[in-house]
């Protein structure tokens, strides 16, 4: 049995709600230099790569490791704005050794979640993260989608993420677009019909799903085709919308692919209480 001691014995930190997004906090800037610290990297190789990241030259005048050039990165990494922090957590993911690389992401991940930032590390790239259950949509859908050689729906579904990960802005709507082409390349499949918009797949073929549920379908299409592609004037959707969009598609295309696959499908399909129409 390897690892820390709360996580070998299930005492490890809950994970918090997201309160964190468009911000990094003071705790995270300091923390990510420990993590650096902790793995013997110098001060000035976390220099040179934050310099980098901020387009600043470093001060020739600092010579020494500490306190100089120790003091000069935690004046840098404390005064730039948020989302260069982010930058800076990606290009460190890419600088350090291998042997170091997954326990890094393994590390910044769980400060992200015991202190309610919703964003996280994946195979060097930050990307949004959303509570368990949006989670579990997003890695249930990808597997599922693999599984049954849907390469183009997988792709549109991991284009929304990417769209709400955007920083400082995430791109809205087209994270709605996205995630609305996944469910329709997934419903097109289901259904055999190649060419049919999703709100007259549903017209066609109601019964992919079960009754109500296609109801639900027919919303998300007409609500993307409004906020996704058609904005009204001083009507722009926020970001939960985007996430709750990308969470629904991605439950009913798991659904669906798992049936084209011929795969057993253990769990219902569970909406969220309140939809955004």
């Amino acid at each position: 049995m390897t690892g820390k001691f709360s996580k070998r014995f299930g005492h490890a930190s809950k994970e918090k709600e997201i309160i964190v997004r468009e911000d990094a906090p003071q705790g995270l800037r300091e923390f990510i230099i420990q993590t650096l610290c902790a793995f013997d990297y110098k001060p000035s190789f976390q220099r040179e790569i934050i310099c980098r990241v901020l387009r600043k030259s470093p001060d020739p005048g600092n010579w020494g490791e500490y306190p100089n050039i120790y003091q000069e990165v935690n004046q840098l990494i404390n005064e730039c704005e948020w989302f260069y922090i982010y930058d800076i957590i990606e290009s460190y993911s890419k600088r350090i050794n291998e042997k170091h690389r997954e326990q890094f992401q393994e590390e910044l991940n769980d400060y992200f979640k015991a202190n309610g930032i919703g964003w996280k590390l994946n195979d060097g790239l930050i990307e949004t993260r959303g509570d368990v259950v949006f989670e579990g949509a997003i890695a249930k859908v990808e597997r599922t989608l693999d599984s049954v050689g849907l390469r183009t729906a997988k792709t549109e579904i991991k284009e929304a993420i990417v769209d709400l990960s955007r920083r400082p802005v995430p791109d809205i709507t087209g994270a709605i677009q996205h995630s609305l082409a996944c469910l329709e390349c997934v419903c097109r499949q289901a259904t055999g019909n190649d060419n049919a918009t999703l709100g007259d797949l549903m017209k066609k073929y109601p019964d992919i799903v079960p009754k109500p549920l296609d109801k639900s379908i027919t919303f998300i299409w007409g609500y993307s085709s409004e906020q996704g592609r058609h904005l009204r004037e001083g009507r722009e959707p926020d970001y939960d919308e985007a996430e709750l969009l990308v969470e629904l598609s991605s439950t009913i295309s798991n659904y669906l692919g798992k049936k084209i696959g011929g795969i057993e499908i253990e769990e219902s399909i569970e909406l969220p209480d309140e939809l955004p129409f």
